[in-house]
């Protein structure tokens, strides 16, 4: 790639935020495990499902049914809202599948809205409890004790 191009950029840390295909959920099965986890915070615009994955990452699924939105362009705005919202919080956030499923329609509804809603569903997700700190006490010491 040239000087300007994104090859660069990866090397340095810009690809830490891309959204990957191993970042999305894929297939019925997957989708299916979340919603049999039956784990959902709610918020205005949008429900996230959740479920732990076992891997590394977060991953992603969003759901806009054709009742809430009727024209494509409209689902695919807001999947694509929700689809950065995710990117730009991915790193922080807990290593489980999530699914951003919209629950009203988004006529009237503003995109900043749209983000604000699922930015504090993100925040809301359980995150793991820290393990215990080991705590290594030292010996004590011994060395004013030679009297």
């Amino acid at each position: 790639m040239n000087s300007e191009g994104t090859a660069g950029d990866t090397a340095q840390g810009a690809g830490l935020h891309r959204f990957l295909r191993s970042h999305k959920l894929h297939g019925t099965d997957e989708f299916s495990s979340v919603f049999a986890f039956r784990r959902v915070l709610r918020g205005q615009f949008y429900h996230l499902h959740y479920r732990p994955n076992g891997l590394d990452t977060a991953r992603l699924g969003v759901v806009v049914a054709k009742k809430l939105a009727r024209r494509a362009n409209v689902r695919n705005l807001v999947k694509r809202i929700a689809r950065e919202i995710f990117r730009r919080e991915r790193a922080g956030l807990p290593a489980c599948d999530l699914i951003a499923r919209l629950q009203v329609s988004p006529a009237g509804v503003s995109r900043a809205q749209l983000n604000q809603d699922l930015r504090t569903l993100l925040t809301r997700l359980p995150r793991p409890s820290a393990p215990p700190p080991t705590s290594r006490a030292s010996p004590p010491d011994t060395s004013d004790l030679s009297t």
